[in-house]
């Protein structure tokens, strides 16, 4: 299982309970697993944020979301997000992935596809007053 990607503890717990392992064999299991570090919901905190982040341009709080849904705690969801989107400009990210969205063109074309982009920006984890801030630019350069 660990072969292919980064999992969490809870992960690699579902997974093996899936397959119809006993609690207790589960419990040993990952035990040894964490005592090797071939399991550490920290990296693959850090490695879900720089995915998300990078491949799939989402908002930090749409990758904390992501973090918390692998199963790892929020305060470790945190300090990964944060730690990845320190050196990165939301802004810059916000209008790269508006531009994306717009498929070349520079204006948003009328109120209903404002009200949709917002949706879909807010939904990818950006902030609601930098999207608001975006797309008022856009709508402005008319």
């Amino acid at each position: 299982m660990l072969a292919r990607r980064e999992l969490s503890e809870l992960q690699v717990r579902q997974r093996l309970a899936r397959k119809g392992h006993e609690p207790d064999a589960i419990d040993e299991a990952v035990a040894r697993l964490l005592e090797e570090r071939a399991i550490d919901d920290t990296r693959v905190a850090e490695a879900i944020a720089r995915t998300q982040s990078a491949v799939h341009l989402r908002g930090k709080v749409r990758v904390r979301m992501q973090i918390e849904r692998a199963g790892i705690a929020n305060a470790t969801a945190k300090r990964a997000a944060d730690a990845v989107f320190d050196g990165l400009d939301d802004d810059a990210r916000l209008d790269a992935a508006l531009a994306k969205r717009l498929r070349g063109r520079d204006t948003v074309a009328d109120e209903r596809e404002c009200q949709r982009l917002y949706r879909y920006l807010v939904g990818q984890g950006f902030e609601s007053d930098r999207v608001l801030k975006a797309l008022t630019l856009r709508r402005r350069a008319r």
